[in-house]
């Protein structure tokens, strides 16, 4: 046994059993989290049960089981639910029984006491709409400007859902007015009222000022003009939209009216097979990974986070690569090495350690305030007191990032010239290459490698980052990307959203906790699988230079 200690196989066991452990903690972490994510695009079977209240009543609860829940006799009676004598431990259920405008609630807390065995009617429709959630109910007619036709008429579902799809190509089409259209429009003449500001700032002479006013004003007539036609058309749109109404009926039996102009589809999930819920999976899958979020970002999809994460990640590439690269070549290759450059070194791997919240503040004092808001006086004159770079935005978020990262770059590019062999340098200074020759030449491609993994590192760190964004740039729900077909296209001012921020806001600040719940597990997956494809891009790139310049440094 000694000779087995000392042989240092036990050490090798336990290091292999302490990696397979983490793996497999890494592996169920990301297990859990697409189950409970991606499972919640699943379609739900819609429950009916009946509840005989204490006092004899009855009434009848519809909607999706959420979860069940065991707790004590004595927990459920003092949150006032009626607990027989005899009973300790009881079941309750939470269902998702939608209709908020009409309930006040989205979830609801059920206990067995009472309850009756579950069915799932096939005629249980799920609708799922814009404004106050999912809708759960039965069909009782669908009018169609004017002409109505009942749920047993045979042909129903078929019209619904063509009703439906015409509700959602006119909503597609105010969309892409009401952004696009005038959206650009509204820039023109915000563009328009600038170079009036600019001409009263300019102080010109009576023949331009006139000659400029002309232009100015002409522009503006050819825009109202513009907006006029357009206003007509929306309002033909609005009106089209409120030709269809769905009438349904909930478990209390009240009928309600839906207005199809609201409604994003409508499924009937007991009746649909495995391959229409295959289909109905991957299509709400697609929408969270391409369309906008509604519901406070307890609906609808991530994409503008999606985007702002990967267009900040980029940016801050851009920036913080020369810098890190160039201060690491400067200190290893040309500083000379002495106490300055020892305080140097150690203040680079001080500030690896530093909150990242203090560059945020140091970012909103410094970057947005101070250079921001000399910008804006400097060069944006006109647009005052309105900033323009003197508030949060994409620029500032992903300079913030590149400070919070250029020690990890600097450190990573040092060792890898570090790791350079004295004998290639001397090499080439034998061969008659002059110092920077060698350097740029010889020694930076070799150390590129190292290079690309301070970037990777940087990378990881900087789409995980969420408390410095919250201050520099990142918000709530962005109104438009920082990259459009408007002119000059890259818009570094505009604030951007941000996966981590995202989930932050769902899942701490979302005022319906449990339908945010999926979407924070949902997100948290897709931010993982975000930073783990750039990394893989990375490294490819790494492996690829890695593999070229391997004979070079054998």
């Amino acid at each position: 046994m000694k000779s087995w200690f000392k042989s240092g196989a036990p050490w090798v066991w336990l290091n292999g059993g302490a990696v397979a452990i983490c793996m497999l903690m890494v592996i169920g972490l990301l297990g859990l989290i697409a189950v409970r994510g991606f499972g919640h695009f699943w379609p739900a079977a819609i429950a009916e049960v009946e509840i005989t209240e204490q006092d004899g009543s009855r009434r009848v609860v519809l909607g999706e089981k959420v979860r069940s829940q065991i707790i004590p006799a004595a927990v459920a009676k003092d949150a006032g639910y009626f607990v027989p004598d005899d009973l300790e431990l009881m079941t309750r259920w939470l269902f998702k029984q939608g209709n908020r405008d009409q309930t006040g609630r989205d979830f609801i807390w059920e206990t067995e006491v009472g309850m009756a065995d579950f069915t799932y009617p096939e005629n249980a429709y799920s609708i799922e709409r814009r404004e106050w959630g999912n809708f759960y109910g039965y069909p009782v007619k669908l009018t169609v400007d004017g002409q109505a036709m009942t749920a047993e008429e045979s042909g129903f579902w078929e019209a619904l859902q063509a009703s439906v799809e015409r509700s959602i190509v006119l909503h597609d089409d105010i969309k892409a007015i009401e952004r696009r259209r005038i959206g650009r429009i509204n820039t023109d003449i915000e563009a328009l009222r600038l170079d009036q500001r600019r001409l009263d700032l300019s102080n010109p002479t009576a023949s331009v000022r006139e000659a400029e006013e002309a232009r100015i004003n002409q522009r503006s007539l050819e825009l109202n003009a513009e907006y006029a036609e357009l206003r007509e058309e929306l309002d033909k749109l609005y009106v089209s939209t409120n030709r269809d109404v769905l009438t349904m009926r909930m478990a209390s039996g009240d009928e309600v009216d839906l207005s199809l102009a609201t409604v994003v589809r409508v499924t009937a999930p007991n009746a649909m097979s495995l391959p229409s819920k295959l289909g109905h999976y991957m299509t709400m899958l697609g929408e969270f990974l391409t369309e906008d979020p509604r519901e406070a970002n307890t609906e609808g999809g991530i994409f503008p986070a999606i985007f702002g994460t990967i267009t900040m990640v980029f940016v801050m590439t851009i920036i913080v690569t020369p810098f890190g690269i160039f201060a690491a070549i400067y200190l290893r290759e040309y500083a000379k090495q002495g106490t300055m450059t020892r305080i140097i070194r150690i203040s680079v791997y001080n500030l690896a350690g530093v909150p990242s919240i203090v560059y945020g503040v140091f970012g909103l004092g410094f970057f947005v305030y101070f250079l921001g808001g000399n910008i804006d006086r400097m060069f944006y004159e006109a647009s005052l007191p309105a900033p323009t770079f003197g508030t949060p935005g994409l620029f500032w978020a992903s300079l913030t990032l590149a400070l919070l990262t250029l020690p990890i770059v600097i450190v990573s590019t040092e060792e890898g010239l570090a790791r350079i062999p004295s004998t290639i340098r001397q090499g080439s200074l034998a061969l008659g290459a002059t110092k920077s020759e060698t350097l740029w030449k010889v020694i930076v491609p070799l150390a590129t490698p190292a290079m690309m993994t301070g970037m990777i590192l940087a990378i990881a760190r900087a789409a995980g980052e969420v408390a410095p964004l919250m201050l520099v740039g990142v918000v709530k729900l962005a109104p438009t990307l920082p990259i459009d077909g408007i002119a000059p296209f890259i818009h570094l001012e505009r604030k951007i959203m941000h996966l981590g921020f995202h989930i932050y806001d769902v899942g701490f600040q979302s005022p319906n906790v449990e339908a945010a719940r999926p979407l924070v597990y949902a997100t948290a997956l897709i931010l993982v699988m975000l930073i783990v494809i750039l990394n893989l891009a990375a490294i490819s790139i790494r492996n690829h230079l890695r593999e070229r310049y391997r004979s070079a440094s054998d």
